[in-house]
């Protein structure tokens, strides 16, 4: 078991904070082979992992250019500490007339600063972009969000990841899921956490059925190990991809819970799978106490 989950700066909706331990302990990477994720999203899963070596990817240009700017040291812990407090100050004075003025400032300029304040300071902290490529959430409705100590705590975050950079062989690019698999060798590990089909899809990570048999398609034609997060379902219903479309593989559950929804009627926990191409580590799994609810059968057992 992990004693402590270091949580990266930007905020994704469906982060897998709570599932590291039990992803992680299944992770297999060889000495000389390079960690990849096609879905980077918020990049909590490879930032534990640390991996020597790691090639992350993401559809969205955003994420990417955010993390991208960390390596660069275009931002560095020092330069958003300043940002923060000076956007907080007016954000705090003018309320919710500012968090759009910077919404509209970001969709016309990309400022990855702007967009780690409105992953901060939206909604939910719901990552959104609407048909034209501009991000649409709506506004937390807390003027004082940016409190001195919420700021250290991204601070401290930004130069977390900013120290790994400086300490690993890590790589960033805006591509689709497909070109990044495609590099795996047999050597190399492949964790990929898509959108959830049926579930929160936006413009840049739209998500049906035909991605995810393109997807089926290349983790069955890649050499490399690889784990995929899905979800197995809910009390409302089930993922019936997981059997028949992944059915072949090793498939295990946990239940987890989503912080997501206006109100807490609305958040419900959610069984979550991990799908991989190999035998899970039992040993490890029995430490982390997976749970799996009468109501679901899982579709494979390492029990």
């Amino acid at each position: 078991m992990m004693n402590k989950i270091f949580v990266p700066p930007i905020k994704c909706q469906g982060i897998k904070t709570k599932l590291v331990p039990l992803i992680i302990a299944n992770s297999k990477v060889s000495k000389n082979g390079m960690w990849i994720e096609p879905f980077m999203g918020s990049g909590v899963v490879g930032l534990n992992a640390r991996p020597a070596k790691a090639l992350f990817a993401d559809i969205n240009p955003h994420i990417i250019a955010f993390y991208t700017s960390l390596k660069s040291s275009a931002i560095t812990p020092g330069i958003a500490r300043k940002y923060l407090e000076k956007e907080g100050r007016i954000l705090s004075e003018k309320g919710e007339e500012h968090y759009y003025f910077v919404r509209e400032r970001f969709n016309k300029e990309g400022n990855p600063l702007d967009f780690l304040f409105l992953s901060r300071s939206c909604f939910n902290g719901m990552i959104r972009f609407n048909s034209k490529g501009g991000f649409n959430v709506p506004f937390c409705r807390k003027p004082q969000r940016f409190s001195k100590a919420y700021i250290t705590k991204i601070v401290n975050q930004i130069a977390a990841f900013c120290e790994l950079l400086h300490s690993y062989d890590w790589s960033f690019v805006c591509q689709d899921f497909e070109k990044t698999i495609s590099i795996a060798s047999a050597n190399d590990f492949i964790y990929c956490d898509p959108p959830y089909l049926g579930r929160h899809v936006d413009y840049f990570n739209s998500w049906n059925a035909a991605d995810e048999e393109r997807l089926f398609r290349c983790l069955v034609s890649t050499k490399a190990k690889f784990i995929l997060s899905t979800w197995y379902g809910n009390k409302y219903r089930t993922n019936e991809l997981l059997k028949s479309l992944w059915s072949k593989f090793h498939i295990i559950t946990k239940e987890h819970f989503y912080h997501v929804g206006a109100k807490e009627d609305n958040r419900n926990s959610m069984v979550e799978a991990l799908v991989m191409n190999f035998v899970p580590v039992c040993e490890k799994m029995e430490k982390l106490k997976i749970v799996r609810p009468s109501l679901f059968d899982p579709v494979h057992s390492s029990r």
